[in-house]
C-alpha cells in the first residue's frame, strides 16, 4: 500500500465486525510497532494484546463507565449543544462520532482484538504514541481497522488489575487501540485545513500556504 493512502485513510474506525484477527497479521503489526522511534533509543514500553473473552469482560464495563463520564464531562457542552441542535451541521458531525464511540463501549467484548500501550515513568507517552500509530498504520495495510482511546483512564487503576500490570514499578497505561475488519468503508476524513490550524515561526503568523486539501489522492 501507497504510505500516502494510508496516512489519509487510517482514521477511527469503530465498527467492526467479531471476526478474528489472523496471528501472522498481528506478528506484523507488532513488528512495524517496535520499529518506531523511541526517546534515546530505550524502547522502555510494553504492549499488551487482548483478545481473551474473560479479559475483555473485565474491562467492558469499566469503558462503558468511562465512555459515560466523558459525555458528562468533557464533552457535556458539545452535547448539550448538539441535542438543543440537531439539524446543525457541527451537531450532525459531532453525533455521529458520538454514536461511533458508544458503539465501540456497548460492543466492546465483541471486538476481536485490543493493543494496549505501556511506557515506564514517563506520563507524556511521547515514546510510544509512534509505536501505537505505526501499530495503526500497519493494520491499515492489512485492512484492519483502528481506534485509539484513553477513556479508560477514568479507571486506570481498575484496568491495570484486570490486565494484570505489576504494582510499584512505574508502568502507565499510554492508550488502547482496539483492531477489527471495518463495517464501513475507508475514506479521507473531513478536516479543517493545515493552513488554519498551523502558523511560522510565531504565533499567530501565516503558515505560508493557503491549500485547502486535501492533498491526496
Amino acid at each position: 500500500m501507497d504510505v500516502r493512502e494510508a496516512l489519509y485513510t487510517t482514521r477511527a474506525m469503530r465498527r467492526v465486525t467479531s471476526e478474528p484477527i489472523p496471528l501472522d497479521a498481528q506478528t506484523r503489526i507488532l513488528d512495524a510497532a517496535v520499529r518506531a522511534p523511541s526517546g534515546g533509543n530505550t524502547q522502555n514500553w510494553r504492549f499488551l494484546l487482548v483478545d481473551s473473552p474473560e479479559v475483555k469482560a473485565g474491562i467492558g464495563p469499566l469503558y462503558r463507565q468511562a465512555i459515560a463520564t466523558l459525555w458528562a464531562s468533557f464533552y457535556k457542552e458539545r452535547v448539550d449543544a448538539a441535542a438543543a441542535n440537531p439539524d446543525d451541521p457541527e451537531s450532525t458531525s459531532f453525533l455521529a462520532v458520538q454514536k461511533s464511540a458508544q458503539w465501540l463501549a456497548d460492543h466492546f467484548e465483541d471486538v476481536p482484538l485490543y493493543l494496549f500501550g505501556f511506557t515506564q515513568h514517563d506520563p507524556s507517552g511521547s515514546s510510544i504514541y509512534p509505536a501505537l500509530w505505526s501499530a495503526m498504520l500497519a493494520a491499515r495495510a492489512e485492512g484492519i481497522g483502528t481506534s485509539l482511546t484513553q477513556a479508560l483512564a477514568f479507571h486506570n487503576d481498575e484496568a491495570l488489575a484486570v490486565l494484570g500490570v505489576p504494582q510499584g514499578e512505574g508502568w502507565l497505561m499510554a492508550g488502547c487501540v482496539s483492531f477489527g475488519y471495518p463495517t464501513g468503508k475507508w475514506g479521507v476524513a473531513a478536516r479543517q485545513p493545515a493552513r488554519e490550524v498551523s502558523f511560522r515561526n510565531q504565533w499567530g503568523e501565516p503558515v505560508g500556504f493557503d491549500t485547502d486539501g486535501p492533498l491526496w489522492p
